[in-house]
């Protein structure tokens, strides 16, 4: 599976940041995105959305809704299958218009997704 992780953090302690690693453990694919970052543990991070191959599985946001809301056009233009809202980056608006595009949207902490293999 290919996952976008958007708002990867180079902090250890950040759950985007664990979920970057713990993902390629599973053996996905993993693109994370962060526009202040080149690499995180030796995999290349992807400046923004737009960056992204075209066929992504799942995109899992670590952002605030202030930060994702703003990035609406481009996931409806990636079209994932869907997309993960971690705890804490729950965003009704960004829902709302991922939903009419056709894309699945799920309130999950992608790092419990993995651990119960419900990923």
């Amino acid at each position: 599976m290919r996952v976008a992780v958007l708002g990867a953090s180079a902090k250890e302690e950040r759950y985007s940041h664990q979920a970057v690693l713990r993902l390629k453990e599973a053996g996905h694919q993993v693109f994370p995105v962060n526009p202040a970052l080149s690499d995180l543990a030796g995999i290349k991070v992807y400046p923004d959305l737009a960056a992204l191959p075209q066929d992504m599985d799942t995109v899992t946001v670590y952002l605030a809704a202030a930060n994702s809301t703003p990035l609406a056009e481009e996931l409806c233009r990636l079209k994932p299958s869907r997309v993960i809202f971690n705890p804490g980056a729950e965003n009704a608006v960004l829902e709302e218009k991922l939903q009419a595009a056709g894309i699945a949207v799920q309130h999950a902490c992608t790092l419990v997704l993995l651990s119960t293999r419900q990923f």
